[in-house]
C-alpha cells in the first residue's frame, strides 16, 4: 500500500464522516424545531390560562366580562372602552396565533381553541362589528376570508346550549352564553 492508496482511504473516510455529521446536524435542527414549537405552544396556552385566572381574581373584570355587550344600554363609556381594548386584546392575540400556525410554527390545535372562543358570538354585538371593521382594514383579503367564514358566519355552538337551557339566559344585563 502506497501513500496515494493512504490517501485515498483518509479521504472516504473524511467524506462518511462528513456525511455522519450532516445527519447528527440535521436531526438537532429538527430536535430544536420541535423544542421552539412546544415552546411557542407552551406561551400561547399560557396566556389563555393568565387571562381565566386573572377573571377569577379580579371581581371588576368578572363583572365586566359577564356583562351583556350586544346591548349598549347596559355599559357604561368606561366599559365600552374596556371592551374595545378586550377586543384588540383578543384579536393581537389571534392574529399572532394565525401567523405561528401558517408558518408551522404552532399545532392548529392553538387556533382552534381561539376560534371556538370567538364563535361564542362577541364579535356579532355592534361592538365585535365595529372592531372587526377597524380590525379588518389592517388585514389580508386571505385572513379576511378565514376569520368571516369561521367567527362571524359560523353559527354559535352556545345556540344549542341556551335553546336547551331558556332558564340560563333569560337573565337580562348578565352574559351567561355569549351568542
Amino acid at each position: 500500500m502506497d501513500i496515494n492508496d493512504l490517501g485515498s482511504i483518509g479521504e472516504v473516510i473524511a467524506a462518511l464522516a462528513t456525511v455522519g455529521t450532516l445527519l447528527y446536524l440535521a436531526s438537532q435542527i429538527r430536535q430544536s424545531s420541535e423544542i421552539a414549537k412546544a415552546q411557542f405552544g407552551l406561551g400561547l396556552t399560557q396566556r389563555i390560562y393568565d387571562r381565566y385566572l386573572r377573571s377569577t381574581q379580579d371581581p371588576q373584570l368578572a363583572e365586566f366580562l359577564s356583562k351583556d355587550w350586544a346591548d349598549p344600554a347596559n355599559m357604561s363609556e368606561t366599559d365600552k372602552w374596556r371592551l374595545m381594548t378586550f377586543f384588540t386584546t383578543l384579536f393581537v392575540d389571534l392574529f399572532d396565533v394565525y401567523d405561528k400556525v401558517e408558518s408551522g410554527l404552532v399545532d392548529r390545535k392553538h387556533l382552534d381553541l381561539r376560534v371556538h372562543l370567538m364563535q361564542l358570538g362577541i364579535f356579532k354585538t355592534p361592538a365585535g362589528q365595529r372592531s372587526w371593521g377597524f380590525w379588518k382594514l389592517h388585514k389580508d383579503q386571505e385572513f379576511i376570508t378565514w376569520f368571516e367564514h369561521n367567527i362571524l358566519q359560523t353559527d354559535s355552538p352556545v345556540k344549542k346550549l341556551r335553546d336547551e337551557n331558556p332558564e340560563d339566559s333569560s337573565s337580562t344585563g348578565k352574559n351567561f352564553f355569549r351568542d
